[in-house]
């Protein structure tokens, strides 16, 4: 079997894949190498995001929904649910063949592209070679015109909180519990932390997540981290700010925890702890020596805004490279780059990626905060309008949280949507496409909305940016 290649990918996760697909639409000779194994011990293509990310949590998170309005809100539409029961193993099971069958669809994906999947690990070498310790323990050794390292990103892991895998866990863990803990304790309130708790509470769990910063979510837009804050302490979220942990031991089956809440240290006990304080550079290993390929202070490969590494034919894309982490952000830079090496024009535009944390309410944003705003001394405008008011969300018996549109003051440019409520990961595109093309905020006021639909607070959001919304008291 040949061994040389137009492009060869490392890691075939949301960037890697949809570099080495994309490379092989455009007629190149294409491998992809990936390392990873299944819960059978079978290569599994997708990186973290389809096999332990992404995928596996929205399936657990719509089970445990289910299960959640099962009992707090199918009585408001006088359905009798008396007596719900949960089975985890079902639950599980079902997350594991979502899984399964989508890793296996990567596959059949490269096979019907031509692309030549290697199993192992795979390092980059000087000269545009890459050499893979394969599964079976044997090695070879590719070569590429172009290179491309889509080695993605692992946990970050506290030193006086290892991972053991059954009482301290990060995400991967979190997904395989056998039964709901009676108490789970998470350490860092971002969108693994928030995500998974979500899922064990609904379920039974008492959940307490432990945040060392003074703000909830603030990266996200002020007012809508305050109104989510709000929504998760009704559910019974118990989230701590300010409370920096510096102890985790593990007594008869038990994680004592000790953190310090600003006043006074604390100690808390949990049947099992999540530690979710984010995510590094997967590049341990990576970069034998003399390749040229830099990485900065925090493990990460340095890249231009092309993703390019500055070594001739090398680039780097998706988790381990700078920007934000997310699958998405990924895709578009796989993509980007392939075409770039056909010699076509390829860009992702930073300014317009999407975040949502899928909980419930729903979080999602695009562009500039308020407080990012105010920082960089632009003039702006808001609109906002609640769910409360939209007459769909209220039928769904879903009326927590709201949209705002903020635009330029004098242009009246739209800078960003920010979002918290249901169906919100869905309803943020719009803030995206408008943001994309340059639209203002009257542009989204003169569209047409179905209704009743939830993206009618859209709509009325950008009327209020006027003070020119219907249903609201400007």
């Amino acid at each position: 079997m040949s061994t040389e290649f137009d492009v060869v990918v490392i890691g075939a996760g949301p960037a890697g894949y949809h570099a080495a697909i994309r490379a092989a639409q455009l007629g190149l000779k294409t491998a992809c190498i990936d390392a990873a194994l299944g819960k059978d011990g079978q290569p599994a293509l997708g990186g973290t995001c389809l096999r332990v990310g992404c995928i596996p949590s929205k399936a657990l998170l719509d089970s445990s929904r289910q299960f959640w309005n099962m009992q707090h809100l199918f009585g408001e539409h006088g359905i009798s649910a008396d007596n719900a029961k949960i089975d985890v193993g079902t639950m599980v099971g079902r997350k594991d063949k979502i899984v399964k069958q989508f890793t296996g669809g990567i596959a059949a994906l490269f096979k019907a592209n031509k692309i030549t999947p290697y199993y192992g690990f795979g390092q980059l070498q000087p000269g545009k070679r890459v050499s893979v310790k394969q599964h079976d323990g044997s090695m070879v050794e590719l070569t590429g015109k172009h290179i491309v390292i889509a080695a993605g990103s692992d946990s970050i892991e506290l030193p006086f909180a290892k991972f053991d895998g059954k009482h301290i866990v990060d995400n991967v863990g979190a997904l395989d519990f056998t039964a709901v803990p009676k108490r789970l304790g998470v350490i860092g309130a971002g969108v693994i932390g928030l995500e998974l708790g979500s899922v064990w509470k609904r379920l039974g769990a008492e959940v307490t997540i432990l945040e060392a910063l003074p703000d909830f979510l603030g990266a996200a837009d002020a007012e809508v981290a305050r109104a989510a804050l709000k929504e998760f302490k009704k559910q019974g979220l118990d989230i701590k700010l300010g409370a920096k942990v510096s102890k985790a031991e593990i007594k008869n089956g038990e994680v004592h925890l000790t953190y310090n809440d600003g006043k006074a240290d604390q100690n808390l006990i949990v049947d099992k702890l999540l530690v979710a304080v984010g995510r590094k550079a997967a590049s341990k290993g990576l970069l034998a020596e003399g390749t040229g390929v830099k990485l900065n202070e925090r493990g990460q490969i340095e890249v231009d805004e092309h993703c390019r590494t500055g070594v001739d034919g090398i680039w780097a894309v998706g988790d381990c490279v700078r920007g934000p982490m997310l699958a998405h952000k990924g895709f578009e830079e796989g993509i980007a780059v392939a075409e770039l090496i056909a010699g076509l024009p390829g860009h992702v535009n930073f300014d317009t990626i999407p975040w949502v944390i899928y909980t419930e309410p729903e979080i999602a944003w695009v562009g500039k905060t308020e407080q990012q705003l105010k920082a960089e001394g632009i003039e702006y405008k808001t609109g906002s309008f609640p769910f409360a008011a939209v007459g769909r969300a209220v039928a769904m018996g879903e009326p927590a949280g709201f949209v705002k549109v903020i635009a330029h003051a004098e242009t009246d440019r739209v800078l960003g949507m920010h979002l918290v409520g249901v169906g919100v990961s869905e309803l943020v595109h719009e803030g995206v496409l408008t943001m994309e093309f340059h639209g203002s905020a009257e542009d989204l006021a003169r569209i047409c909305h179905a209704h009743p639909t939830l993206s009618e607070a859209i709509h009325d959001a950008a009327m209020a940016v006027d003070k020119r919304a219907i249903h609201k008291v400007n």
